[in-house]
This record gives structure tokens, C-alpha cells and sequence, in this order.
């Protein structure tokens, strides 16, 4: 992960609210960012989290509540500070290039107008441009225009772009979902080393928790304008506090019956007793038991368990994930390659590893 800093808040929302006529896109947030903390900002499409977003940039003011960045109001009902005059750097979904400019251009561009570029770079921008190239791999290409770039190339150009007045802030909304999967992965690696080599608090917005577990020192859960929960990739991943973050972070089984002490009783089975594999206490309330698809132990017709039926197969290296029928249930269940193989039609068992799950860690 990036650099931690200081215990010091970097971004305070408090109470944000923000309305568009009688439709309401957020609701009541708060939120404090840590200076040099990489926060993931997750949910599915039009949870609110880009509305959030262009609030923390400064194009446009929250409906209630104020937003503060490094110890000043940035926003609130009666007050905007607009982006010029925040030290934040953005990079969005689709690059934003500019056809007409170099690489080079695109660097020099902050350095000469960011509110906040140090007066040293701005004296020297060639030697400052250089050494944000330098670190985003792109020296050899200063003199290339946008249309002469691959994808990912574009978007180490916007990357260079927004960090080149060593902003304190850097805002990114979804800055990898135009590549292809190879280069996302390289890509991740690139910004959690630009991230630890810049120190700048992050915020990025995303809908792939994949991304949010690998990269994020802290994920926020965002459905329907409101925040689900708050923690760190694994405590979102291993000890979800609410059916949403079960079932968009991990895709969880979600099972329905009761808690008897440290046992849970599915409703369907009532002969069945799983252990508490790491249920939250308002899961348990709700009376669920989240099971993660690794956290399924899958065996034979003739093996102690569940019985249900396979009904799709998918091979993906080193697991298989199998859809599996069990009663009027569809569980998910991902099983290693080392382990028996079952087919399609073929009747397999079920049951619930007793020690929690670790996938988080190896995301």
C-alpha cells in the first residue's frame, strides 16, 4: 500500500448532502481521508460516487454539509472554492488528452497555470516536466501526439499530467476501465508506485472491487447515494457489515435462517449447524450467513454435505467455478484445480469450511 503520512485529516466531509430537484444523489456523508492515504471509492453505477467526486474537485457545491481539504472549507451550501484554486489533480475515464498537444505540452501544461506549482518548477519547467515523464516511463515519447499513443500510454500521459504540480489531492474516476485486462493489471502496479513515491492522498473511484481490494489502503462502499461501510480491503472482504457489501465485494452466497450461538441454521436445512466463519453481528441480526464461493467445500455424491446439482462449469487457471442447484438455491462455489473435478448434471455435496476466508489478501 502507499505511504500512510500523518494521522492529520487531508479531506473532512461532514454531513454531505447533494440534491439534484427532488432526487437526492447523496446522503448525509461523512467521510476523513488521511494525507497520504489511498481511499478506493466502490459501488456499482449510479451509487453516487462520481457526484461525490466532483464534489471533492469543486465543480459544484454539496446541498448541506461542508467539505474541508487540508484544514480550509473547500464547499458548502453558500461556498465553492473552484478547482484552479485547490491543489488537486484529476484523471478521468477517458484520458481527456488534448489532440493538438506533445506529451511534453500535456506536462508543461499544470506547471504553468496549477495554482500551487512550486516557484522552482515553474522557473524550470522543462527539468520539472522531464523528471514526471522520467517517472511515469514516457521520457523517450515528450514529442508524441496523443493519436501516436497506445492506451496505455495515454493514460501514463494523463497520469503525468496530474501529478506534475505534486498535488496534495489526486482525484481518479475510473482511470482504468478503457484498458484491457493485461494493462489494468500493469497499470495498478503503476499508480500504487506513483502513489508511494508522490505521497499525495488518493481518491479513486471505481466499480471493480478487484481494483479496490489490490490497490486501496481504505475502501469506501457506496448503494444508493449512501455509505455502507468503511475499512480496509480485507475487513470489507472477510467481515461485511451489511448484505450489499456481501454481495457486490466478493459475491457472497447469501443464506437465510438463524443464529443459535456460535452456529447457523439455514432455513431451508434445519438439520444443517455451519460454524461462524467471521458473520458480523448485524448480519447475524438479519439472520444471514454470507458464504463466500472459496469458503464451500465441494465433494461427492457420497460425501457428507448438501446435495445439489452442477450446472455451469467455468475454467479460469488456477480455480473452477462451478454454479451449483441446491433446492431452489444457486450457489456459487469456486474450488482449486488440485481439487476432484465435477461436470456439468454431475450431483456433488456441500458444506462450510470452518476457518474464515483469506482470498482478500491474494486480490
Amino acid at each position: 500500500m502507499g505511504a500512510k503520512g500523518d494521522e492529520k485529516a487531508m479531506i473532512e466531509v461532514n454531513n454531505v448532502t447533494k440534491q439534484y430537484g427532488s432526487f437526492t444523489a447523496l446522503h448525509e456523508m461523512d467521510l476523513s481521508i488521511r494525507k497520504g492515504e489511498f481511499t478506493a471509492i466502490l459501488g456499482p453505477s449510479g451509487c453516487g460516487k462520481t457526484t461525490f467526486l466532483k464534489l471533492l474537485a469543486g465543480f459544484m457545491k454539496p446541498s448541506s454539509g461542508d467539505i474541508h481539504i487540508d484544514g480550509f472549507l473547500a464547499a458548502s451550501k453558500k461556498r465553492l472554492v473552484p478547482p484552479e484554486k485547490r491543489n488537486i489533480g484529476m484523471v478521468f475515464q477517458s484520458f481527456a488528452l488534448w489532440p493538438h498537444m506533445t506529451v511534453y505540452e500535456h506536462v508543461a501544461f499544470p506547471l504553468r497555470h496549477h495554482h500551487h506549482t512550486r516557484d522552482e518548477w515553474k522557473q524550470d519547467i522543462g527539468a520539472r516536466a522531464q523528471q514526471v515523464l522520467k517517472l511515469v516511463g514516457l521520457e523517450q515519447l515528450f514529442d508524441r501526439y496523443p493519436a501516436e499513443l497506445s492506451g496505455g500510454q495515454k493514460q501514463r500521459v494523463a497520469l503525468a499530467r496530474a501529478i506534475a504540480p505534486l498535488p496534495d489531492v489526486l482525484l481518479m474516476d475510473e482511470p482504468l476501465s478503457a484498458l484491457d485486462i493485461e494493462l489494468r493489471v500493469e497499470m495498478r502496479n503503476e499508480i500504487q508506485r506513483i502513489h508511494r513515491e508522490t505521497h499525495a492522498s488518493v481518491v479513486y473511484v471505481t466499480h471493480d472491487q478487484g481494483e479496490a481490494l489490490a490497490m486501496a489502503d481504505k475502501i469506501v462502499v457506496m448503494n444508493h447515494g449512501k455509505i455502507e461501510q468503511i475499512g480496509s480491503p480485507e475487513a470489507v472482504y472477510t467481515r461485511p457489515e451489511t448484505a450489499f457489501v456481501a454481495s457486490f465485494v466478493g459475491k457472497c452466497n447469501m443464506v437465510k435462517g438463524k443464529w443459535e450461538q456460535d452456529f447457523f441454521i439455514p432455513n431451508e436445512f434445519p438439520w444443517e449447524r455451519w460454524p461462524d466463519i467471521g458473520v458480523t453481528e448485524s448480519l447475524k441480526k438479519e439472520g444471514l450467513c454470507p458464504v463466500r464461493p472459496e469458503q464451500w467445500k465441494l465433494a461427492g455424491e457420497k460425501e457428507e454435505g448438501l446435495k445439489g446439482t452442477v450446472l455451469t462449469v467455468q475454467y479460469q487457471g488456477k480455480e473452477i467455478h462451478y454454479t451449483v442447484e441446491v433446492e431452489n438455491e444457486n450457489w456459487t462455489v469456486h474450488q482449486s484445480v488440485f481439487q476432484p473435478k465435477y461436470g456439468i448434471g454431475d450431483t456433488v455435496s456441500l458444506s462450510v469450511k470452518a476457518e474464515p476466508s483469506q482470498k482478500a489478501a491474494s486480490l
